[in-house]
């Protein structure tokens, strides 16, 4: 079974859960210091009350640019966003803080699981989708032996 398994065939929650929490137990990953007391983004008012949020973020970026490459902190800053609320006037989307998705990125491009394209943007390196692919394999073999 763990041949053959890529990221693409499993379910993206399932996923990005177990690959944080790989992030957290190999402790690689540095958190930063002001991590705990950030938002997410700008039109947010409070901040994530998951104190792992980061390895979070971290993990849905490697799977988002495993999935799409060449993409960079622009493109990943509008597809973290969400609606703004305006108030009795009409939502408006709002991109996501780019300072945490650019540390995250950094930190990625650390562990060697991303690297910089001759373009702007990212791509997954070998060894990060080795690693990715790996987990993938986990989490399938977890769903398999929930569902038996």
């Amino acid at each position: 079974m763990a041949g053959g398994v890529t990221v693409k065939d499993v379910n993206s929650h399932a996923f990005v859960k177990a690959y944080a929490a790989h992030l957290k137990k190999s402790g690689k990953l540095q958190v930063p210091e002001w991590a705990e007391y950030a938002k997410t983004a700008p039109h947010k008012e409070l901040s994530p009350y998951d104190p792992d949020w980061f390895y979070i973020r971290a993990a849905a970026i490697a799977r988002h640019i495993y999935i799409r490459p060449d993409v960079g902190v622009g493109a990943l800053r509008t597809y973290f966003g969400s609606r703004k609320r305006r108030g009795s006037r009409p939502n408006h989307h709002a991109d996501a803080a780019g300072s945490t998705i650019r540390k995250a990125i950094q930190e990625l491009e650390k562990l060697n699981i991303l690297q910089k394209t001759s373009e702007k943007g990212r791509r997954i390196t070998q060894t990060g989708q080795r690693e990715l692919d790996r987990i993938a394999a986990q989490v399938a073999k977890a769903q398999i032996e929930a569902s038996a």
